[in-house]
Order: structure tokens, then sequence, then C-alpha cells
């Protein structure tokens, strides 16, 4: 079993520290009003665009897709009552290239978001995760 060490360190005026396990310092602000830095629920958001990010890019660059541009967004809607926890979240894959096949895009995001995603799969039980995509083509070099 792998486990993982993170520290998070209170630093006053709702500002915390978090260290990561690989020993990198993220700034965290729990003031929404104010929004000096991300905060958690942000920071879930961003986990979940990196994570499933990670895994279509790498399946459409192992079908050696031509991908000339890639970006996940994430919109999520959270329950009313506490603790006000995510209950939907929408994930958007834009991929743009040359030629990029919609079925290795379709393949890519169905295998990032059912088995290889941990984020995703840590969500799962209490939000619901609907992910979808959208292919741009790029215009092809002149010459």
């Amino acid at each position: 079993m792998k486990t993982s060490h993170a520290t998070i360190h209170y630093a006053g005026n709702d500002f915390f520290l978090a260290v990561s396990p690989s020993g990198h310092a993220v700034p965290i602000d729990t003031n929404s009003e104010r929004s000096a830095a991300s905060g958690p629920l942000e920071l879930l958001l961003l986990s979940l665009g990196a994570c499933t990010g990670a895994d279509v890019i790498s399946i459409l660059h192992k079908k050696r897709e031509q991908v000339t541009d890639y970006r996940v967004e994430i919109r999520g809607e959270r329950r009313e009552e506490h603790p006000r926890s995510f209950r939907r979240l929408e994930v958007r894959h834009i991929v743009r290239g040359h030629g990029v096949s919609e079925a290795a895009v379709a393949r890519a995001v169905q295998l990032s978001t059912d088995k290889y995603c941990s984020v995703a799969a840590t969500l799962r039980p209490t939000a619901e995760i609907v992910s979808t995509w959208e292919i741009q083509e790029d215009a092809q070099p002149l010459g």
C-alpha cells in the first residue's frame, strides 16, 4: 500500500501553507471574499482537471494523435446543505489538432474517467462526474 504525507500549516489571517508529499509549498486562502490564493474546493477542481488531463493527453500521444493544444474545463455544482460538497462535476475536454480521431478522444476520456484518474475515483462515490469533449481542427500550415 502506498501512502502519502502532506502538511497544512496555519499561517494566520485565514491563510494556510500546504506542503505536498513531494515538498512543494502551496498557499491556500480560506477567506473566499478576499481570494488571495486558491481555496480548498478550487484546488479540488484543479486536481480533478490535472489528473484526467494527464491521462487523456498521455493516451492521445501514445495513439500518435496530432494534438496541438489541449485544455480541461471543470464546472462544479455544490449541494445546498452543509457540508456543501460537490454533487455534480462537469469535465469538458477541448482538444485541438490535425485530424484528431473522435474515437481516440472518446476512448481516452472514458479510460481516464472510469479507470485511471484516482481523483475521479475518489470523488465518484459522492459526486456525479459528467465528461464531454470537443475537437477543434487546426488550420493546415501554409506551404
